[in-house]
């Protein structure tokens, strides 16, 4: 399914969850203002490459990289990918944890991911960039917090597409299902880039364990705030 919203509605405007895709836009127009040469010396110095990350793991500069990583992306494709799942699910995840939470979450699944792939690949020299790592933990946290929420969105059946809505957990379910597949299919296959699918999955799975944590700290809005928000999305 290719999302295009849910019926999930927030008390509060998600300052952070626009903050960090304004963050991740600026810089990718950045990228754009570089030469092909330029932008690879740069991703050389500034971004994960996890032989490197394996070599030192708890340096500053593998810190840092880590960290940086997170707001480089590839492509056009890649940015609006991902700015799309943070736009459609950062929001309540963001709202539900607060806005502490919701950074140490996202942050925290950032590193996960860059984690995961190391480990997975260690000896690659292929920089390691985007939000895709730290969005799949807001997706796990997404599927913890709201698993039967409704999704919107466009299902392909061949060459045509019907908009259908389906519970959140079969949308994300499925989406993790297919990380964690492609990840183990591609063990040892030797590329020249790609989709670092093992980066998602360790997002995902901390992003997820931490707000199943966090859920005995934070309580859910009652079931009557949360009934009329919904009826006012839909604007009944």
């Amino acid at each position: 399914m290719f999302p295009l919203r849910d019926i999930n509605p927030t008390r509060r405007l998600p300052i952070l969850t626009y903050t960090l895709i304004a963050a991740n836009v600026l810089v990718f127009f950045w990228q754009l203002t570089m030469s092909q040469q330029e932008l690879f010396v740069m991703w050389q110095s500034l971004t994960v490459i996890p032989r490197n990350i394996s070599a030192a793991p708890l340096a500053a500069e593998s810190i840092l990289d880590t960290f940086r990583s997170m707001f480089f992306h590839g492509g056009w494709a890649h940015l609006g990918g991902n700015m799309l799942y943070l736009f459609l699910f950062g929001d309540n995840v963001e709202d539900y944890l607060g806005k502490v939470m919701y950074l140490v979450v996202y942050f925290a699944s950032g590193v996960a991911a860059v984690a995961a792939q190391v480990i997975t690949d260690p000896t690659s020299p292929i920089p390691l960039v985007g939000a895709s790592g730290a969005i799949a933990g807001v997706l796990g946290s997404y599927l913890v917090l709201y698993p039967n929420v409704r999704v919107q969105g466009i299902i392909f059946l061949g060459g045509f597409g019907v908009i259908r809505e389906l519970p959140a957990w079969v949308v994300l379910g499925f989406w993790f299902v297919i990380q964690l597949f492609n990840g183990i299919a591609g063990l040892g296959v030797q590329t020249g880039g790609g989709v670092a699918f093992f980066a998602h999955v360790g997002g995902f799975v901390l992003g997820a364990a931490a707000t199943y944590v966090l859920m005995m700290f934070i309580p859910h809005p009652d079931a009557p705030e949360r009934v009329e928000m919904v009826y006012r999305k839909r604007g009944y």
